[in-house]
């Protein structure tokens, strides 16, 4: 139809970072709203749902496929207006996440530096408020464009109105209703990155002169690449982070300490009013799901328990069974049900990881 080109079935799996799952039963790559207006309207004319797919790096598909169009937004650009305090770097949805950070970091820019290395596009990161190292991005943006499915025509919303928490907003507890444009972000042009981690202070060093954000980047990758959360080429593949790190109150707290027993000191992090961030990765490990575990094809990476890796050959099948497994083991340890982090697509029933986060 038209200036769109259906695949009509194409198989996903190269076009996830895990390299699992099966076919769509229809893909089609827009490159401008009016292709992306289209091809809904195809979808709603032909009785076909619609999935949206990114970069693939943070999405686990079965084995079956996915019925219905899979639509992969495909717009490109990047803007930087500087005619205000600071400047607004606005990029296109289809843009390679990764790419943009680096544009702003040598373009003087601050306030992204530590979301370096994150696989996936830009259309992604206001969908689960991508956040790494204690940045998280709803913190630097300015507005999310959308295309509105609902009303037909592209529109701005504002931060309060993206209802962004941690790893979530409005667009992930309602996928069906809008699809992501472009984001702009508002950035800084003086002052100094933040630095909230004391493993990245570290890597950072301690000397006189204050880190830049290039010096920030280039620790942040190193950190990353150290735990196997940079894609590279002949890796395991995954999705990064499999589980989001759990928030506690005092009391369950308390309930992990003893859980745990003398000797394993409990690591958290302040998550607001007498509330805790406890690293699912610790709970992992402690739950008896060390790193270098195998599950088969699966397993869990040698760098760092919350990343769960493909090493070729497997099934999504397994991957869920890892997850399964290990979730029900944290649960069964210390009382505590971790959620997942990526979103399932294609299951029959309910998800298998109950609906995530």
């Amino acid at each position: 139809m038209g200036r769109l080109h259906f695949f009509s079935p194409e198989p996903l799996s190269p076009r996830t970072s895990l390299e699992l799952g099966g076919s769509a039963e229809d893909l089609v790559e827009v490159s401008t709203v009016a292709e992306m207006a289209e091809a809904l309207e195809w979808a709603t004319n032909a009785g076909r749902t619609v999935s949206i797919l990114g970069g693939g790096s943070n999405v686990v598909i079965a084995d079956e496929g996915v019925s219905g169009l899979v639509l992969v937004p495909a717009l490109r650009g990047i803007d930087i207006d500087r005619s205000g305090d600071g400047a607004v770097v606005i990029a296109a949805a289809g843009e390679a996440w990764d790419d943009v950070v680096a544009v702003t970091v040598t373009e003087g820019l601050m306030g992204l530096e530590c979301l370096s290395g994150i696989p996936g596009t830009v259309g992604a990161t206001p969908i689960q408020n991508v956040g790494a190292y204690g940045v998280e991005v709803s913190d630097v943006i300015e507005w999310v464009e959308v295309f509105d499915r609902e009303a037909g025509y592209v529109t701005r919303l504002e931060p309060a109105r993206c209802s962004f928490g941690y790893r979530t907003s409005c667009f992930r507890q309602c996928p069906n209703r809008s699809i992501v444009t472009r984001v702009a972000f508002r950035l800084r042009t003086d002052g100094r990155p933040v630095i909230r981690y004391a493993e990245l202070e570290r890597a950072v060093g301690s000397g006189g002169t204050p880190p830049d954000a290039a010096t920030v980047r280039q620790a942040v990758m190193a950190l990353r690449r150290g735990k196997g959360m940079v894609l590279e080429t002949g890796a395991p593949r995954s999705v990064g982070s499999f589980f989001v790190n759990p928030i506690v109150d005092a009391q369950c707290l308390a309930a992990v300490e003893k859980a745990a027993g003398d000797g394993n000191a409990v690591p958290r992090f302040p998550a607001g009013e007498s509330l805790f961030k406890i690293p699912a990765a610790w709970l992992i490990e402690h739950a008896g799901f060390g790193r270098g575990y195998r599950w088969g094809s699966v397993g869990v990476s040698e760098h760092h328990a919350l990343a769960l890796v493909h090493h070729g050959g497997g099934r999504t099948r397994d991957l869920v069974a890892l997850a399964v497994a290990i979730r029900d083991g944290v649960e069964q340890r210390f009382g505590i049900r971790l959620r997942p982090e990526p979103v399932f697509w294609g299951f029959a029933g309910a998800d298998p990881l109950d609906g995530g986060p």
